[in-house]
């Protein structure tokens, strides 16, 4: 059974920046294709970035290219999010999946795994 836990939410203003964290228990991240994906209020779960398990592949929704970037170092995942505006609040999850693939997707139906979520507030 692997876990994910995310953490490093908060609230800032607009034009902040927050870097997110998520580890994993079970299987290392060199056996896992990790994503995060973020769900505000009445809305639809939404893939943020992901990343192959080699690294070689990354993938940013269009509304947060060049403000967001995704990395590992170790066994830890994060999010870098820089440029923050109001319309980046939600709910924010690591997600994993253990898909033999050289590519990565921001659909969640990929995934198997998930963390408990990390809010992330942006007031303007």
């Amino acid at each position: 059974q692997v876990q994910m836990l995310e953490s490093g939410g908060g609230s800032v203003q607009a034009g902040g920046s927050l870097r997110l964290s998520c580890t994993a228990s079970g299987l290392p991240f060199d056996d896992l294709n990790p994503a995060w994906f973020r769900q505000a209020p009445g809305k639809e779960r939404e893939g943020v970035s992901c990343r192959s398990r080699s690294g070689a592949t990354t993938d940013y929704a269009d509304s947060v290219k060049g403000r967001f970037a995704i990395s590992r170092v170790g066994d830890t995942l994060y999010l870098e999010m820089d440029s923050l505006r109001p319309d980046d609040t939600a709910m924010y999850y690591c997600a994993a999946s253990t898909d033999r693939t050289s590519f990565c997707s921001l659909g969640p139906a990929h995934y198997d795994y998930w963390g408990p979520g990390t809010q992330v507030t942006v007031s303007s």
